[in-house]
């Protein structure tokens, strides 16, 4: 099955500080907060939304197809998505400017500061879900806000079943647009924070959103993810990876599991448990991007972890 994954391509100008965040910002003193991060280590990676979502997803067997909006300096990326055999058929060039870049700053405990330059990902509403005639399934991932409207409502004008996943670009849409995008999505996924988030603009709990979609699925970092769906709620547990190295990207490799499990009609506890194993098996690696495992490799850890066959 064709997943259309619309969202970002993007560089990853990743950096890890040494030490905690929690060490240097000052509680009493946020309100004129100045600090400075000394990072003595640096990477540029291949990232964006989309194109982890499809790198793991094309890891799983499954069929993406990118559409996404780069700037002039996408060659070495798009060189990229040829050497993988990923398709850039709707990957749309947008002359002056820059592909979208992350600066990602990284702590011991993991937690990120992110600063995000969006480049050509403004112009993404250019692309149309219609031009995608393939496309049998499909996800929204952070994007340009009217790119993330357009395609939504695309989407359901086409028949495609869609996830919502607004990831950082959440606080860029109010109470009554995050409603709409609800209703027109067949499934949604945040992690925690944004939950709580889309439950405070919305004014409604997540027993109330869920019931817009098909399945309403949280994702809650080291305490596993739940899945909401038909009154009933699927708690999902964390796998252990074999070693935690750098978050970036989990998340995308979490909702690759839920399109290939969607894709392939897993119920939602299968469904669950590949995002899960997914995110762990990324965890492990530098950048979204780097991580090599074989189908077999994946379906064995499956095993392992849960003491049946994935396939």
């Amino acid at each position: 099955m064709t997943t259309l994954i619309c969202g970002s391509l993007a560089f990853d100008n990743i950096m890890v500080f040494p030490d905690r965040f929690k060490n240097h910002i000052l509680p009493e003193q946020i309100h004129i907060l100045n600090v400075a991060f000394l990072v003595p280590e640096m990477r540029r990676e291949y990232g964006g939304c989309a194109g982890n979502i499809a790198y793991n997803l094309m890891l799983l067997g499954g069929e993406p197809l990118i559409m996404a909006t780069v700037g002039d300096d996408a060659a070495p990326y798009l060189d990229r998505l040829d050497q993988l055999g990923l398709p850039r058929t709707h990957v749309r060039h947008v002359p002056g400017g820059f592909t979208a870049q992350a600066f990602i700053t990284t702590d011991l405990d993991d937690n990120q500061i992110t600063a995000f330059h969006p480049g050509a990902m403004s112009f993404s509403h250019l692309n149309k879900v219609e031009h995608a005639a393939s496309a049998k399934l499909g996800i929204v991932a952070p994007d340009g806000r009217e790119g993330m409207m357009q395609h939504a409502r695309d989407f359901a004008a086409a028949g495609v079943p869609f996830i919502f996943d607004p990831g950082q670009g959440l606080p860029m849409f109010n109470g009554d647009e995050l409603l709409d995008f609800m209703r027109l999505a067949d499934y949604a996924c945040f992690n925690d924070y944004e939950a709580k988030l889309l439950c405070d603009r919305t004014g409604r709990s997540l027993e109330q959103l869920g019931r817009e979609v098909k399945a309403l699925i949280v994702t809650r970092g080291g305490d596993g993810s739940e899945i909401h769906s038909d009154g009933q709620r699927f708690d999902i547990p964390c796998v252990e990876a074999d070693q935690v190295i750098d978050p970036t990207g989990c998340g995308d490799a979490y909702r690759s599991g839920l399109l290939y499990g969607i894709a392939n009609g897993f119920d939602w506890q299968k469904t669950g448990r590949l995002a899960a194993l997914m995110g762990a098996i990324k965890i492990a690696h530098r950048g979204g991007q780097n991580h090599q495992p074989s189908r077999e490799e994946i379906a064995a850890r499956y095993q392992r972890a849960f003491g049946v066959a994935l396939w």
